[in-house]
């Protein structure tokens, strides 16, 4: 599945959002990434920041599917995602 940039984006936002009413996962987002909800805030329109959210979302299994499930999106919907926003394209070996 290819994503433009934009669906890309509206689809990190919807994760972010998703991300916000998780209590136990957004104090591990904000502090692996340092941001507090300001930034949180300041950064959703960001893509950059969102492309930071989707990173964040694909280190662990177990989120991505309770997050596909909440979203009710495919499980490789957060790849294609992450593949349409900046650095997306970059091939990371380790």
């Amino acid at each position: 599945m290819v994503l433009s940039s934009e669906n890309a984006e509206t689809f990190a936002l919807q994760v972010l959002g998703w991300l916000v009413t998780n209590d136990d996962l957004l104090p591990v987002f904000l502090g692996s990434t340092g941001a507090d909800i300001d930034a949180v805030r300041s950064g959703a329109g960001d893509p950059g920041f969102l492309a930071s959210v989707l990173d964040f979302l694909l280190m662990d299994d177990a989120w991505v599917i309770a997050a596909c499930d909440a979203l009710q999106v495919p499980y490789d919907r957060p790849q294609a995602a992450r593949a349409a926003l900046p650095g997306g394209q970059q091939v990371h070996w380790t």
